[in-house]
């Protein structure tokens, strides 16, 4: 299996190799590897071995962050080196400079596996969530280096719970540790003989609570709300906003900041919001942005502090690609809406169960429950309550990941 395993990645690969022959975000992916092991090797030549963060992509990213920030503030000098095997999130880690080193994974073949651990001599191995390498794994293992899996989650139907994914089951028990954010994924484990398993739950409540922390105000979004109420509505799509765009119309003292999940979609977005007076962030005009009812933010890295003004939070992608980070809207204790697609998001499931949030599949039934706010502000005030109290009683993680974990600092 493992030989059929690594054929099957090669293939991955090669598949990668020939899209980037015509898509933008493949090329970058190879290119991204291109002189990878001499780059590792003149970063890492002579240096104290480092604790290896493993990320898929910038969703994964924000997770990690917390524990490396841990790291990095109960010991400065221990060294972190954090991979990613998608552009976006390497993008982001090289901005923010809060590891030491920043490189794109190595593909997971049995000779990429060696010769990167043979380099990099990792001192400890974090891998984020779902990021499942088995020759990776399995070389760790086989050097004694212990790794750990944080903020992970399970679910029945991976193969890993199945008869037909026996091989794939016997690899997770060579993790040193699983740090799961739910108690059905702990059982899960067990139930495939893995004992070595704490529910600590999630990291990124520590990462929307840390910047809840410190967010600073944007005068501009003062000017443009003028004491008027307003719908932040973050990553979108195309459905969202067409909803949203209609919820407008029954709710005219209310303003609309929307953040496109893609800023490419900016002239579809601007097409969606035709009727209203819109304004878009980098072109901002600040002595008619009063006058304006819609402000479209078509850039990146600020929509998570945007939060903090908002009435009411919609969080896109829950009607077709996947809902999107819902815990940086609900840190700042607001209510939160969200499309009918969420099964698969535990913090939604959560605060839909908990009535913090609310799950709507078209503009009536978000115009039923705004209308309800708006007759009654204790109900309102209570759903505000119960989205702040839900972050805050589930922080934590990274500490509790920290004092368990071995990074045997080397020098």
């Amino acid at each position: 299996m493992k030989i059929l395993y690594s054929i099957g990645i090669w293939f991955y690969g090669l598949g990668i190799r020939i899209a980037a022959l015509f898509n933008a975000k493949a090329k970058q992916w190879v290119q991204g590897r291109k002189d990878i092991f001499s780059e590792l090797e003149k970063a890492f030549a002579g240096k104290p071995s480092p604790v290896w963060v493993h990320c898929a992509s910038l969703g994964e990213y924000e997770q990690a962050k917390p524990l490396i920030e841990k790291i990095k503030a109960e010991q400065p000098d221990t060294l972190i080196v954090t991979t990613f095997f998608s552009p976006s999130g390497y993008t982001q880690a090289v901005k923010k400079k809060l590891s030491d080193y920043v490189f794109y994974l190595p593909l997971d073949l049995p000779r990429n596996a060696r010769r990167f651990l043979d380099i990099v001599k990792p001192s400890a191995a974090v891998f984020v969530k779902y990021e499942f390498w088995f020759n990776y794994m399995h070389e760790l293992h086989k050097r004694n280096t212990p790794f750990y899996y944080i903020s992970a989650i399970f679910r029945e139907k991976q193969h890993f719970f199945k008869p037909s994914g026996r091989w794939f089951a016997k690899q997770l028990r060579q993790a040193t540790h699983f740090f799961v954010q739910t108690e059905k994924s702990k059982q899960l484990l067990e139930s495939i003989d893995i004992k070595q398993v704490t529910v600590c739950g999630d990291t990124r409540f520590d990462r929307v609570s840390a910047i809840a922390a410190t967010v600073q105000p944007f005068p501009f979004m003062e000017t443009f709300l003028n004491g008027a109420k307003v719908i932040v509505a973050g990553s979108t799509w195309g459905p969202d906003e067409q909803l949203l765009a209609q919820l407008l119309q029954h709710f005219p003292g209310y303003k609309l900041v929307v953040a496109p999940h893609e800023i490419s979609r900016t002239p579809e977005v601007k097409e969606t919001f035709a009727a209203y007076k819109t304004a878009f962030y980098t072109t901002l005009d600040e002595s008619q942005l009063a006058d304006m009812q819609v402000l479209v933010i078509d850039t990146i890295g600020i929509l998570s502090r945007l939060y903090q003004y908002s009435t009411i939070s919609y969080v896109g992608g829950a009607f077709k690609t996947g809902l999107h980070n819902t815990l940086e809207a609900a840190v700042y204790g607001r209510p939160l809406f969200f499309g009918p697609n969420y099964d698969h998001f535990n913090e939604a499931v959560n605060l839909v169960a908990l009535k913090g949030a609310f799950s709507v599949k078209n503009t009536a039934e978000m115009q039923t429950i705004m209308e309800n706010f708006e007759q009654d502000p204790n109900y309102y005030a209570q759903t505000c309550t119960i989205c702040q109290q839900f972050v805050a009683q589930n922080a934590g993680a990274a500490e509790i990941i920290y004092k368990t974990i071995n990074l045997k600092p080397e020098s």
